[in-house]
């Protein structure tokens, strides 16, 4: 009799254990898909697609070199621009030569106004000779604003122009397809030799390593979760399912309506809260697939008590 007491007691514990390692009726605490942060890598220029290397399903590095769009008639641009600097320099380099002279020409006349000046001190000087000096100086000065003025278009050309091949670098830069990423070709939208243009889509990638189940739970399971939390996250696999573990990684800070995608027409009525969690991918799970969240015993029973 002792011993049936003890077997009915085990029993009792066991079915109490996995109820409290559920939710009501067995039930998961949320439901909801796989998702990844996919990027579009469009074209950063316009021109033929040189070189395009990549097909669907590929795995790329971050910064990987994927393919160059023509940069021919940029380079010839640039070719252009830079002769066009070197006839402009041509005719600055006379006018700066110019006011080199002139320069000269005022060091003269500022030495020859200062031993006027002693002259005039020692009193073998006369007045009349420091004006003729200080009147050269004046002419001197006035030659020099006016080359300046004359040269200051050149000037301002030589820079436009430096600031032009400036641009075509860039764009020149922006010719080559780089992968912004470390992550899986989802989606190819481009074949080598087809003409793109600025802000066309070449191809998608995402980081599939790391994948995100974004579930939807109620007002009464918020309290029991947090940012941070281990919980357990299942998949059908056969004819079971198939365990992972995964992190709350993000909670919604507004509630909203339950998507008529995963529930039913009563549940959509109802105001939840999304909540994602990473799980690391063993090459199993895929973007859109169907997945369960369980929480913990410990946040299950907690849930139970209030």
């Amino acid at each position: 009799m002792k011993h049936t007491n003890t077997f009915l007691i085990g029993i009792i514990a066991a079915i109490v254990s996995l109820v409290s390692c559920s939710d009501s009726n067995g039930k998961a605490n949320g439901y909801g898909n796989f998702e990844a942060t996919e990027i579009t890598v469009s074209a950063e220029n316009n021109g033929k697609l040189m070189a395009f290397s990549l097909k669907e399903g590929d795995e790329l590095k971050k910064e990987a070199f994927i393919g160059y769009i023509d940069t021919i008639p940029l380079s010839l641009k640039r070719e252009q621009l830079l002769v066009s600097k070197d006839v402009i320099g041509s005719k600055s380099k006379g006018v700066l030569s110019q006011i080199a002279v002139l320069q000269a020409q005022l060091k003269t006349g500022n030495l020859n106004k200062t031993r006027v000046e002693n002259l005039i001190k020692d009193k073998a000087g006369t007045q009349k000779q420091l004006d003729d000096v200080q009147g050269e100086i004046d002419v001197i000065k006035q030659q020099i604003r006016s080359v300046e003025i004359q040269n200051a278009p050149v000037v301002n050309e030589l820079k436009s122009i430096d600031v032009q091949i400036k641009q075509i670098d860039d764009q020149i830069e922006k010719c080559k397809i780089i992968n912004p990423i470390n992550g899986t070709v989802l989606t190819k939208y481009a074949e080598p030799n087809e003409i793109t243009a600025f802000g066309k889509p070449l191809y998608k990638i995402a980081d599939l390593n790391n994948m995100e189940l974004r579930v939807f739970i109620s007002e009464t399971q918020l309290a029991n979760i947090k940012i941070g939390e281990e919980v357990t996250v299942k998949i059908d696999s056969h004819d079971t399912m198939k365990d992972y573990s995964g992190t709350i990684t993000w909670i919604a800070s507004e509630a909203e309506f339950t998507p008529k995608i995963i529930q039913t027409r009563e549940e959509r009525v109802a105001l939840v809260y999304a909540v994602k969690i990473t799980v690391k991918n063993d090459g199993s799970l895929k973007i859109g697939m169907p997945a369960e969240m369980w929480i913990s015993s410990a946040n299950n029973s907690k849930e139970k008590s209030n």
